[in-house]
Parts: structure tokens; sequence; C-alpha cells
């Protein structure tokens, strides 16, 4: 959440972050407000603690007739600390409901408004141009065995599929160079489990507003994960961490699973926007001095496969009302898909501050001796949907695919994919 310093001391802030987002304003004063209480109800708390402490002094020290005396004011005084302690208790629940409900705190430099309020950052690389109609990626799919959509619905149900020969490889290419680079960029690979607590999916933030497009089994209470980047927050939960100058990074492959709630009739179309898939996704902890370096670190790298891929992409920086409760500021790179003559996200990676690390109890040790929240960062580096792009981009006349070169070692030194 929120730091409550933060809010108490500039809510001015908090306000307009809020206003940016397109969220409820009303909410910071009503935080405040509890925050009032809460702190009241604690120093009331603490003075009658006080009293009761001294006053058993006073008994102890009593003479033993006049001990009996006194049994009736430490009862009465006892009942008294403990119906404080339970306000205090109450005013502590009400005020950290409310604060959950206030999302991240924007940074300066986030363009406000909606989805379709960002800002492009860059433009990279030459978009295709093809001497012949080119194919959209559900028909080279199908056509050169890389991926099986009927059968995929015959035995899972619309938006899942079947990769196939030469698409199941050429998915473990994509994971597989995107893990060689992570592990030459410093990151430490994990396989992180796909099913999580309640506490975990509600810490990194995936439980607000958009818990409709989350999986969730309540027979064993546990949350299908949409992301490797909640198992990779919580992994650390509770732990006073020793951070290195440089973080620490992980990167987590991991199958991911997406509802995708509301969207119907949007990018349904082959294997854009599908209920599973796999994914690499970078994830660090860093000094909260050091997350916007990292987070240009984070898109650096994302640049890089697409680059080396052969793939014309833009970048924007999302506006402030279609960021993450969690995000502070998030960049999509978007690669172009020929066939639909526009852009479509292939990667984001998302500076959360210390947001994440407040909600799950996430420190590290100040000089000072003291300790303070991590700031969390995340970022894409390969998911399935990059086989679109691929496709689409290095399709020929005769229906075959030319695979990017810095791909083929990891395909036994294929260059080309052509229909049996």
């Amino acid at each position: 959440m929120i730091d409550p310093v933060l809010l108490r001391e500039n809510p001015d802030v908090v306000r307009k972050s809020q206003r940016a987002r397109g969220s409820s304003v009303q909410l910071v004063d009503e935080a405040l407000a509890a925050d009032t209480e809460r702190r009241a109800a604690i120093l009331e708390f603490e003075n009658l603690r006080a009293e009761q402490n001294a006053f058993g002094k006073r008994v102890a020290a009593a003479p033993k007739d006049e001990k009996k005396a006194l049994v009736a004011e430490v009862q009465e005084l006892a009942a008294r600390v403990k119906a404080a302690q339970q306000r205090a208790t109450d005013a502590e629940n009400a005020f950290v409901e409310l604060a959950r409900q206030i999302q991240n705190i924007v940074i300066d430099g986030v363009p406000e408004g909606g989805e379709e309020n960002f800002v492009t950052l860059r433009e990279v690389g030459t978009k295709p141009v093809f001497d012949f109609e080119p194919r959209d990626h559900v028909e080279l799919g199908e056509t050169l065995g890389i991926f099986d959509l009927a059968r995929g619905a015959k035995v899972s149900g619309a938006r899942f599929y079947f990769l196939t020969g030469i698409g199941a490889r050429l998915e473990l290419a994509l994971m597989n160079l995107a893990l060689d680079r992570s592990l030459a960029a410093g990151f430490t690979p994990l396989i992180t489990p796909t099913l999580v607590r309640p506490e975990t999916m509600d810490g990194t933030g995936f439980l607000g507003e958009h818990a409709d497009e989350v999986y969730y089994l309540p027979a064993d209470d546990l949350f299908l994960t949409g992301t490797s980047e909640v198992a990779l927050a919580g992994f650390h939960m509770g732990e006073i961490l020793d951070v290195p100058e440089g973080g620490l990074r992980y990167a987590g492959w991991s199958t991911c699973y997406r509802r995708e709630a509301g969207s119907h009739g949007k990018d349904t179309r082959g294997i854009l926007r599908v209920h599973q898939f796999n994914k690499l996704e970078m994830f660090s902890y860093v000094l909260p001095e050091n997350a916007e370096a990292e987070h240009e670190a984070l898109l650096g790298y994302q640049e890089g496969m697409l680059t080396d891929l052969g793939l014309a992409y833009r970048v924007i920086d999302v506006a402030a009302g279609d960021l993450g409760s969690s995000a502070a500021r998030k960049f999509d790179t978007e690669a172009w898909v020929p066939s639909q003559q526009t852009y479509r996200e292939l990667t984001s990676t998302s500076n959360c501050t210390t947001y994440q690390a407040r909600r799950l109890d996430t420190r590290y040790r100040t000089e000072s001796g003291k300790t303070a929240p991590v700031a969390t960062l995340n970022g894409t580096l390969a998911t399935t949907r990059w086989i679109v792009a691929l496709l689409e981009t290095h399709q020929q006349a005769d229906g075959s695919v030319v695979i990017p070169e810095v791909l083929r070692p990891y395909l036994g030194g294929l260059e080309l994919i052509e229909a049996k």
C-alpha cells in the first residue's frame, strides 16, 4: 500500500495521483480521517496501558491490608485497557482497509487519462512491406503446423490451443533465448509455482479491480497466477533482505492463466489473447532510489530482444488510468502486426516502487539500522504471444517463414519453416 506518512503529510500528492488515474479522490480524505481516528485510538490505549502499569506498581507496593481494596480498581482499569485495545485494533483495521484501496502513486511525467491517452516514446525498426498479400498468423500457423486451434478448443474450449511440432520448438527457443539473456544480465532463474495463496495474490495487487481476470480454486483457496510476477513478489514476503547496489534479480519461467473476462471480440482470433500461455518474467528487488534506473534497464533488455528478432515496435508510456493498482509507471513495447496494420502489445515493464513491498512486508535495512520497504519491478522478456509477430513479420511469398538468425542455434540451425 502507499506510505502512510506520505498520505498524512502530503495528501495533495495522493489526491493528484488518484485524479490522474481517474480513481476516487474522496477515498484519500476517508483514509486521512481513518488515520486520525487510528492514531487517537492508539494514543488512548497507550496512555491507559501506562496508567495500568503505574497502578500495578502501586498495588505491588501497597501494604497487604490495602491491596484488597485496590482489586476492584485493578479490574476496572484492566477492562478499560482491553476495550481501548480493541478500539485501536478496529481503527487500525479500518484504516488499512481504506489505505489498501488507494493505488500506487504515479511517477511525475506519467500521462493522465485512460487507455487511449498513452504517449509514444519511440518507434523502432522498419515495418515489413510485402509484394504479396500477407497472411495472418492464424493461416500461417495452421498451414505450417505451428499450432492447432480447433483441437485446443475441442479439448479445453475457446482461446485454448496446442503448439505443435515446430511451434512447440519455436516457443522453447524464444524462452531459452530470453533465459540466456537474463542469465547474462545477472538474473537468477526460477521456475515458479502457478498456484498461490490469497495473501500472495492480494499483496501484489491482483485482487482489486481486475480480480475477475483471475482463476480461483475455492476448494483449495488458491489462485492460478496470470504471471510469475505474483510468485516472484511473494518469494521474499515477510523478509528483511540484504539488497546489493545492483539489486536482487530473478527470471521466473512459468505457465500463466488469465480468464480474459470482458474481452470478448477483442483480439480473440488465434493466439494473441488466450487463457493459457508461457512466459519468462524479469523481477527485481532494488533500493528505492535505484528503481527508475532499473526500470530503464528492464526496458532495454526487452528492446534488445525485439530488435534482434527483427521486429518493428514502438514503446509507449502507459497512461495513469490504464495502470494496474501496483504500478507507478509502465512502459509497453508493441510489435507491428502486418495483417492488422497496427501495433500489438508484446511486453510490458512496471515500476511498482515500494507499493507491493509494503503489502508483502519485504524490507531492507538502512544505514541507520532501521528497516524500510524495498522497491519491486517486473518486465516480460518472452512469451507465447511473440510468435504472432514473428510469423507475420518474417513470412515469405510461398507461405514459409524465415527464422531470425538469433533463434537458429536453439532450433538446431533451422533457417526456414516450410509447409510439409
